[in-house]
């Protein structure tokens, strides 16, 4: 279902709010493209530049939350057994085929030969139980290394033979093993992930400044087709409109994941360039802290549902670009996906449910991540809030390091507002208890655990289950499903807009003359 846009609920128009917002023409400044991430001279004819947001702290995904480095290395450093397609479907890819037992335990591998690391280590079945073991190490603290937990053993059979043995059935493991928790790594190449990564994919770091960019260059010793281009270039902007200031200034090739919906009207007229919007699995979670009041009780967090005007904030904050999912916590890809009714916006049944709960005023924390849609988001959660009686109080937290450390890591919040991008990560978010939401529901861990184990029909019955459980318990208000907003220049083709993933893949992204 593709990302939808709609005129804002004010019936202002957005070129309205975009010039009353920003104050200054789109090109009221340059800002180094090119230059900041290679000297013209070292750059390649054929370098692909693409702008985005949200730089990481380190290239280590083993040791960092986020999606900010898979999103780049994933695909294209490194590579896993399998690969998600764009239908979200497992699909070969170090491994050329598998088979499974009778009991859904056992997974044996038939692995690719002829291909080698970018350090020129091979790749094998000794390599690939490495991997999986590592996940399952200490040295993986990634949150999502839980997808890891129900191997049981990892056996190099032969050279090219991997046999996985499972400690119970689960759906999720083969699916989970197309994210980042399946990138195969060698034992000599896990030395230095933070700043050298080394894996078996279509390119290779060539250098990274912290913050500022990142530059990709084919790897020579790719098993497969080489990249469309020699090298392509990541340079992160902190100020969304500076991205597009460069796109059209011809210092970048794209601004991928745009930032600014506000901006686009503007830029579709603009014959250079083409607007696209493409499908995520990203969810735009109004995270509540279920461990600490007030929302320790299920009446405040349903008259948050109830308070906040989901539509609104799509049309107003985002410029009417994303899925309203009436607060259900699953994207319209995933196969169970049950658009919800059940909190209509409804702010006499908020302060009714409040009063229940014995408030009739409330003043909450709201820590919001310097990030342009959550700070644009949370202007409008405050006045939605406001008119039932809930006073937030917004304190913005620097993205990532901070609000990794305070909110993820030591829950030390109330309220909260951040995308999730992994995809079909429902146990995740609310089936585990130590979890930063904290929501401790014995019934949905039950119905998650019982879908992971049955067939894949009944399994679609079960997690809708479970998501009606999320809904109706409140655990938190996903306020959409957020759309990657891919704008570029009409000579560069192949930069997928829909993302399954937490990856973006850049093999076949290059130049063409003429219109792409």
């Amino acid at each position: 279902m593709p990302a939808v846009r709609h005129a804002p609920a004010s019936g202002v128009s957005r070129r309205s709010l975009l010039f009353a917002g920003l104050g200054a023409p789109l090109l009221a400044s340059c800002h180094a493209g090119r230059t900041a991430v290679a000297d013209p001279e070292e750059s390649a004819s054929d370098e692909v530049v693409l702008a985005l947001t949200g730089a990481p702290t380190s290239l280590d995904f083993t040791r960092n939350d986020g999606v900010a480095i898979p999103l780049v290395l994933m695909g294209n450093v490194y590579e896993g057994l399998v690969r998600i397609d764009g239908s979200g479907e497992v699909v070969p890819l170090l491994a050329e085929d598998w088979t499974v037992s009778d009991d859904l335990r056992v997974y044996t591998f038939a692995l690719r030969r002829g291909v080698v690391f970018s350090d020129g280590t091979p790749f094998d079945a000794h390599s690939a139980v490495f991997s999986i073991e590592r996940v399952q190490s200490d040295e993986w603290t990634n949150g999502l290394s839980a997808g890891m937990d129900v191997v049981a053993s990892a056996t190099a059979e032969d050279t090219h033979t991997l046999r996985v043995e499972l400690s119970e059935p689960s759906n999720q493991w083969l699916w989970s093993m197309g994210t980042l928790i399946g990138a195969m790594m060698t034992q000599g190449g896990v030395a230095d992930l933070a700043t050298t990564p080394v894996g078996t994919g279509p390119f290779t770091v060539e250098r990274w400044s912290q913050g500022r960019s990142l530059r990709l260059v084919a790897n020579e010793a790719y098993w497969g087709d080489p990249p469309a281009s020699s090298s392509v270039a990541i340079q992160y902007f902190g100020d969304p409109p500076a991205g597009t200031n460069a796109l059209q200034a011809g210092e970048v090739d794209a601004v991928y994941d745009m930032q600014s919906p506000e901006l686009t009207e503007v830029l579709e007229e603009d014959e250079r360039l083409v607007v696209e919007t493409g499908d995520t699995s990203g969810q735009i979670l109004l995270a509540l802290n279920n461990r600490a009041a007030p929302f320790d009780d299920v009446r405040v967090r349903q008259a948050v549902m109830y308070a906040v005007d989901r539509r609104a904030v799509i049309d107003t904050a985002w410029g009417g670009f994303g899925v309203d999912t009436g607060g259900a916590p699953a994207p319209p890809t995933d196969p169970w996906f049950v658009e919800s009714s059940r909190y209509p916006h409804d702010p006499a049944e908020a302060r009714r449910l409040l009063r229940e709960a014995g408030h009739d005023e409330l003043h909450v924390t709201f820590k919001v991540p310097t990030r342009p849609y959550a700070q644009q988001i949370s202007e409008i959660v405050v006045s939605q809030l406001r008119e039932v009686g809930i006073t937030a109080e917004i304190r913005s937290v620097e993205f990532p390091a901070l609000w990794l450390d305070e909110v993820f890591g030591r829950h030390d919040y109330q309220m909260s507002v951040i995308v999730h991008a992994e995809a079909r990560d429902l146990p995740v978010l609310f089936g585990n208890p130590d979890y930063y939401l904290g929501f401790d529901d014995e019934e949905t861990r039950e119905l998650l655990a019982r879908a992971d184990r049955e067939a894949p029909g009944r399994q679609e019955d079960l997690v809708r289950a479970a998501v009606e459980r999320i809904v109706d318990r409140a655990a938190s208000d996903t306020l959409f499903i957020f759309p990657n907003i891919v704008v570029r220049h009409r000579e560069l083709h192949g930069l997928p807009a829909d993302r399954p993933t937490d990856e973006l893949l850049l093999a076949g992204v290059g130049k063409q003359e003429g219109p792409a």
